[in-house]
């Protein structure tokens, strides 16, 4: 009995540095705000400058919570080197994941005053002829590219003007608004 209550303490003593340890490996209120704050910087990223600040707002908490979840321990990451490369990556890492090839994103990755500029919209479409054009966009999308890595990668790559994906843009472009797109060809002869 004696032995019971001697090591009663102790356990109620380990007990509480237990949780006093468990409680410490979560994040609290200003380690949360201070890592959405130092998400902002990337805002300037190609999909994600056009975002809305409510759409932001969702992929910010969405990365610090998988932030928080690989890394409970909110001082032991912010210590580590090379937080800003991890960090990075968790970022370049929900994008990608978000990247499918329905008309929501597509408008992020390619926006429509960006398309207009390039000649393969005309200036002055509403909403909904912007909608016709990203769904039948996705839709070409997703029957030429297999997996998100295939498109993920055209994306990357399409530095051509008659590029694979320019063809689809131009053929959506066409096919409901009767745009054309008319490539002119230039010879510099010196």
């Amino acid at each position: 009995m004696k032995k019971t209550l001697l090591c009663l303490p102790l356990l109620l003593l380990f007990a509480a540095g237990f949780l006093s340890c468990s409680q410490q490996r979560e994040w609290n209120r200003e380690q949360r705000k201070a890592m959405r704050e130092a998400l902002r910087d990337y805002r300037r990223m190609a999909y994600l400058n056009d975002l809305t600040d409510d759409e932001y707002v969702v992929f910010s908490d969405g990365v610090a919570t998988d932030l928080e979840e690989a890394y409970p321990v909110y001082t032991t990451f912010i210590g580590m080197p090379g937080v800003n490369d991890t960090v990075e990556m968790v970022v370049v890492t929900a994008v990608v994941d978000e990247l499918n090839a329905d008309a929501r994103n597509m408008r992020h990755i390619y926006p429509y005053p960006y398309l207009v500029a390039q000649g393969i919209l005309p200036a002055g479409l509403d909403h909904e002829q912007q909608r016709q054009f990203y769904n039948c966009f996705a839709y070409k999308v997703n029957n030429a590219y297999q997996t998100m890595t295939q498109f993920f990668n055209a994306v990357l790559a399409d530095t051509t003007d008659m590029s694979r994906i320019r063809q689809m843009e131009t053929q959506c472009a066409n096919d409901l608004f009767d745009w054309t797109v008319t490539e002119v060809e230039v010879v510099e002869t010196n």
